[in-house]
């Protein structure tokens, strides 16, 4: 019976596990290229249970049982998440597999899908907050206007139609190799992306991709789940103390 202990706590921890990834999910469905996270358990290898039969050392099966479930993976859904037009000539979404590069304060480069930028007070394109925008040749972008334009691959234009610059947009063979979201929401690699060819929209930005349904679902299905292993240990709890308490009295 102890061991039904374990099987309940297990399931306890990993689905708490499973609430704290679904709640991050959910509390970031607004933030701009967000990148939802995935979480799967699993049971331990199953278990052949055996006896010794006679002197000889003789084995007789008993049957099979797995053991306690256990996180299995967590990783990054990398998956493109739905274009909305913001009309701000400063906002820019790529479509299709890319990063944009940022330059943090302690010259880190660091890597996004959250493409709304804006202008410090030297006219540099940054992202508020983290730093500044990287361009093609891995350089900041310094911008003498707001009033841009872009070709549709992040070359940057004045209105008259001089050049500015280029953003640029990095790729990774593997991305979930390469990358590893750090505490501010971005990506740390362990190496730089090299520049792609793919499309960038100008006065559009990306969304988080995370269902917002489908996590209040998993949400639900988690919660419950927590709640009946948590009752079932209750249970098993009593029936411990009063096998504990009645068999020694009888003794």
């Amino acid at each position: 019976m102890t061991k039904g202990f374990y099987n309940l706590t297990s399931a306890m921890l990993t689905q708490g596990k499973y609430l704290d990834v679904i709640s991050n999910n959910m509390t970031n469905v607004a933030t701009n290229g967000y990148k939802a996270d995935r979480y799967t358990f699993s049971t331990f290898g199953e278990v052949m249970w055996q006896k010794v039969g006679n002197k000889y050392k003789e084995y007789q099966e008993l049957g099979q049982q797995s053991w306690i479930t256990a996180p299995s993976q967590l990783y990054v859904d990398f998956s493109q998440g739905a274009l909305e037009e913001t009309g701000q000539p400063l906002d820019f979404a790529i479509e299709g597999d890319g990063w944009f590069a940022i330059q943090t304060t302690d010259g880190n480069r660091v890597y996004t899908r959250n493409g709304n930028f804006s202008l410090d007070d030297e006219l540099f394109l940054v992202l508020p907050g983290q730093g500044r925008v990287l361009g093609a040749s891995g350089a900041p972008i310094q911008l003498v206007t707001d009033k841009i334009e872009s070709d549709g691959f992040g070359g940057l234009y004045t209105e008259s139609g001089g050049f500015l610059g280029r953003i640029g947009v990095f790729t990774f063979e593997d991305n979930e190799a390469a990358l590893e979201r750090n505490d501010q929401g971005l990506f740390d690699a362990g190496m730089n992306g090299q520049q792609a060819a793919v499309t960038v929209r100008q006065r559009m930005l990306e969304r988080a991709n995370t269902d917002l349904v489908q996590q209040m679902t998993e949400m639900i299905a988690a919660q419950r789940a927590y709640q009946s292993a948590a009752e079932v240990i209750q249970i098993y709890d009593d029936v411990i103390n009063r096998v504990t308490n009645e068999v020694g009295r009888l003794q």
